[in-house]
């Protein structure tokens, strides 16, 4: 950074980086603005400038400009391992642009907090990414405002906002079908007491596979909140009730180790005595202790592609795109009797 005769430093201008890399400020303006037509060596040349004199651009200014370069994501919770995934996978997207992300944790379970939202417009973000909310008509009010992207939501009938999700029906079908195949017939489902569309698409496609398969007798649902000793009430009922369950499907791997945790402490052999699935394929199903068998949604696949289709919603992209991720299988101790050895394997 240059210094000023009285030795404090002046702000590196956007004029310094045209002197340094021998361009027009309008080519350098380009640059930044990533607008279209750039060549690939001018925009090498310009980074090469702004790095080499520590060229910073002026949030404020350029919120005035039109753009800040800043991405909102709203999370609902970051205590699930999920959500990291999703992080990453963002991030991913957003590698090779000047798109940065402030994250922001949303305490309600289906709408958007309005003052959190508020305060990312208010700090003039270009777009939004939202995981976990549902409320239809507080999301297409919000996408009114700004470039809207969404994770975990299933109005995929909406014309303003995009949707990147797992295909939860197939995910419960998956699940079930892996427990059947392995023996089970008694097979329960740990859900979440909310409005979720993506719970709603789990349990249906659990019920309806259970259906098919001949065992609606079997079926049963039992949801619970989040708060752990809720979520360990309800596994007791579950495991030690005079119909106990042969296996368990729960909603999401950050509950499918606390009910690990509650059946080993009923002196329950897993799978021998309870099989258990989870959701996510979160990293903590791969440890040993846990060896839990899930259906995998690739969350880093559902950031990269929602960073992608918000971008380009940024950009000018009118037309609505709605992106599912088939789901897969991945096989471990938790839900197969007699594999001790083999490493996970993938369906």
């Amino acid at each position: 950074m240059k210094s000023s005769g009285g030795g404090r430093p002046n702000r590196i201008t956007i004029r310094d980086v045209a002197a340094d890399a021998d361009v027009s400020v309008a080519a350098v303006s380009k640059v930044l603005r990533e607008a279209y037509g750039v060549s690939a060596s001018m925009r090498s040349k310009v980074h090469s400038s702004m790095a080499k004199l520590g060229y910073r651009p002026h949030t404020a200014a350029r919120g005035m400009r039109g753009q800040t370069f800043t991405l909102g994501l709203i999370l609902p919770d970051i205590r699930n391992p999920f959500f990291a995934d999703i992080i990453a996978g963002f991030q991913d997207g957003l590698e090779g642009t000047q798109y940065q992300a402030l994250i922001g944790i949303n305490r309600s379970t289906s709408m958007v907090e309005e003052g959190l939202v508020d305060s990312m417009i208010d700090r003039q973000m270009d777009g939004l990414l939202i995981v976990g909310a549902n409320d239809h008509e507080q999301l297409i009010a919000i996408a009114q405002r700004k470039p809207l992207v969404t994770i975990g939501n299933h109005h995929a009938s909406n014309e303003v906002y995009d949707t990147v999700n797992n295909d939860d029906d197939e995910a419960a079908r998956l699940a079930v079908r892996h427990l059947v195949d392995g023996g089970y017939r008694n097979i329960a489902m740990l859900s979440l007491i909310t409005d979720s569309t993506i719970i709603k698409e789990r349990e249906r496609g659990y019920t309806d596979e259970m259906n098919r398969l001949g065992l609606s007798r079997f079926a049963r649902i039992v949801r619970s909140d989040q708060l752990q000793s809720s979520v360990q009430n309800a596994a007791r009922a579950i495991l030690t009730g005079p119909d106990r369950t042969e296996a368990l499907f729960c909603w999401t791997d950050f509950i499918a180790l606390q009910v690990i945790g509650v059946a080993t402490e009923l002196g329950l052999g897993i799978p021998d005595d309870v099989a258990i699935v989870g959701h996510d394929n979160t990293m903590y199903c791969d440890f040993g202790q846990n060896s839990l068998t899930s259906v995998d949604q690739s969350g880093r696949l559902l950031g990269l592609e929602a960073a992608r289709r918000l971008i380009e919603r940024i950009k000018g992209r009118q037309a609505t795109e709605h992106y599912l991720v088939s789901p897969r299988l991945v096989v471990r101790r938790s839900s197969v009797r007699n594999i001790l050895t083999e490493p996970a394997a993938a369906l």
